[in-house]
């Protein structure tokens, strides 16, 4: 029965990942702007279609986009660090309901949200993590504290929220976290279990409630003034997720990493995937090893590697030049970036938006 899942879940991937997706590579050079920092970042990617959003949520994605750039963009141009950009930025899609991540998180099997974090220094590779924490609200502020103030990496579960204590972090009430389209989305994934041989806990594609059909997790990428990078992740994982499931975004080197010699990277997709193809770290080590620009190395993992896997999702990363892309094999993927004092960019869909 577990041979049948695995293989239920390769093929489901892969013919999302084959029939009529719109592959999109958003590169951006840093010879477009001088500037001395930059930020990107990404709220989730899927089969997010133009026709299944409204104008008036689409703008409201936008806007959110944007608050988080600019919330990053303002720590970058007073001098402040990568890291507390990366911080800040992920924060403000932590706080709103529109991404699975924080408030808004998408509910697991038994109908509480499990929450996962990791955060990466670019300066010297140290890093922090969390997975199946209950009762943080900013996962990407404990998952620092692990990287600074512990002599570990990933912490989980009630483990992690006691070392949240400790830092003086205040434990919160689960429910925060709910919202009612969440937990509708819970209840159709169960319904569809019981009536389809579907793997469990596989990415739900075609949920009424939920027509962006898209992995929420959200991320950020920063390039400070003193040429440091950093980069974060943080999400709610997937909904009908069973037996305290955990994806790539706790994982250092799957969902996150960051080295000042190479790029940054967050990731977003079918976490299983990731990890499998190490695919943050996998980008940042064909551009230290082989020499090769961002862009043809997040080409050759998200497009190619990814693709061959059955894995969908994308990244977004930015490198010691600045130089960023935005790259995923899914129809769409709620992203954005700023370069200095420029305005931000943000983008949903695929080539041509």
């Amino acid at each position: 029965m577990a041979n049948l899942r695995k293989t239920l879940t390769i093929f489901v991937a892969a013919v999302i990942c084959t029939a009529g997706v719109t592959f999109s590579a958003t590169p951006v050079s840093a010879a477009e702007d001088e500037a001395k920092f930059a930020m990107v970042i990404h709220g989730g990617a899927g089969r997010i279609l133009k026709k299944n959003l409204s104008p008036e949520k689409e703008a409201e994605y936008r806007a959110k986009l944007e608050e988080a750039l600019r919330t990053g963009q303002a720590i970058l141009a007073s001098g402040g660090s990568a890291l507390d950009a990366v911080v800040a930025t992920i924060q403000v899609m932590e706080n709103s309901p529109l991404f699975n991540a924080g408030k808004g998180a998408v509910f697991a099997h038994e109908g509480q949200n499990e929450l996962d974090a990791s955060i990466m220094d670019g300066s010297n590779q140290d890093a922090g993590a969390v997975a199946s924490v209950t009762h943080i609200k900013s996962p990407i502020a404990l998952a620092r504290e692990v990287m600074e103030n512990s002599a570990h990496v990933l912490l989980s579960g009630a483990g992690a929220e006691e070392f949240a204590e400790t830092r003086g972090i205040k434990l919160i009430d689960p429910s925060y976290f709910a919202t009612e389209k969440r937990l509708q989305q819970l209840k159709n994934a169960i319904a569809r279990e019981k009536t389809s041989s579907a793997t469990i806990s596989a990415p739900q594609w075609n949920d009424p409630i939920d027509p962006d059909n898209k992995f929420g997790t959200v991320g950020a990428v920063a390039l400070d003034m003193n040429g440091n990078i950093a980069a974060g992740t943080s999400t709610g994982g997937m909904t009908n997720k069973r037996w305290k499931r955990i994806g790539d975004t706790p994982i250092i080197g799957a969902g996150t990493y960051a080295n000042n010699q190479s790029c940054g990277v967050s990731s977003t997709g079918h976490g299983e995937f990731f990890i499998r193809a190490s695919v943050a770290f996998s980008i940042c080590a064909m551009m230290e090893y082989k020499g090769i620009s961002l862009k043809e190395a997040a080409d050759a993992i998200i497009m190619k590697k990814l693709v061959k896997m059955g894995g969908a999702g994308g990244i977004v990363s930015l490198d010691k030049d600045g130089n960023i892309a935005m790259t995923f094999n899914t129809e769409g993927m709620y992203r954005g970036y700023v370069k200095g004092g420029g305005d931000p960019v943000t983008g949903i869909y695929g080539v041509g938006e």
